[in-house]
């Protein structure tokens, strides 16, 4: 078992005392100008990098829309033009430069006709899982929130049918625990069929807490430390034969701490 967390959890170094694995959240990194991907200042994080014992994931660029998410780092999958595909691409390029062990990708937005942009996306996917295979990367479609309407792929069906249609060695799923407890209204059993029916596709795992239902604040997609919402971390026990990345996508050491001793009480894989 392999316990990661994001690098807005804290500094590397920190985190080297703590997980085996650090998620590089690329989008806020800080290695930005604009959309300009400033080589001096990713150069500078992969020197202290490489001073760590971490193995690494990624979370690529996505769509979101609020004033912490730098605008011109937008990336809706559903609707993505050269621009997009650059920054995409450079992120896949450095996961195989770093054979960092998946790169997180966000499904798109609905927009105004949800089967055309569906078809957008999953043609989208397939040019950035061919770059993937060119790179030998590994990407994973994360489950999004249910609680906002507008985002696609909250339900395990439509998260499989974008990923079979794909059809790449290189595309499986990123399952996020959080965003299917929001989708499941909170509901246990719903959560455990939600991972059974994702489970053999699942190569990468995302870890945090809420309570299940809408709130103003991001929808309910809180990224609370494990144990402090509603979520039966022992559904996980569901993910037969998974041996990649548990990854704590929370925001502070204290509850990456919360969330590694939530995992040695419900996770026996």
């Amino acid at each position: 078992m392999i316990i990661g967390a994001s690098s807005f959890a804290g500094g590397l170094k920190e985190l080297d005392q703590h997980v085996r694995s650090v998620e590089l959240y690329m989008p806020k990194l800080g290695v930005y100008e604009g959309n300009y991907l400033q080589k001096d200042r990713l150069e500078q994080i992969l020197d202290e990098l490489s001073t760590c014992d971490l193995d690494t994931s990624m979370h690529a660029h996505y769509f979101a829309d609020v004033p912490t998410y730098p605008k011109e780092l937008v990336v809706d999958t559903a609707s993505m033009g050269p621009m997009h595909f650059k920054l995409m691409e450079e992120c896949i390029a450095l996961a195989g430069k770093l054979e960092t062990k998946a790169v997180v990708i966000h499904p798109g937005r609905v927009g105004d006709d949800r089967q055309r942009s569906l078809g957008r996306m999953t043609a989208n996917l397939k040019r950035l899982a061919a770059f993937a295979s060119e790179n030998n990367v590994m990407l994973g479609l994360e489950n999004k929130e249910a609680t906002d309407p507008g985002n696609l792929c909250c339900e395990a069906e439509e998260l499989l049918k974008v990923v079979n249609e794909v059809d790449s060695t290189n595309l499986g799923v990123t399952f996020d625990i959080g965003h299917a407890n929001l989708t499941c209204g909170g509901d246990h059993e719903k959560l455990n069929e939600f991972i059974r029916t994702v489970s053999e596709q699942v190569i990468h795992v995302h870890l945090h807490d809420n309570y299940g239902t809408w709130t103003s604040n991001y929808d309910g997609d809180e990224h609370m430390a494990p144990g402090t919402g509603t979520i039966d971390y022992s559904v996980l026990n569901s993910l037969k034969g998974y041996k990649g990345i548990f990854n704590l996508e929370v925001f502070s050491i204290e509850d990456v701490l919360a969330g590694k001793e939530m995992i040695r009480e419900n996770i026996s894989l």
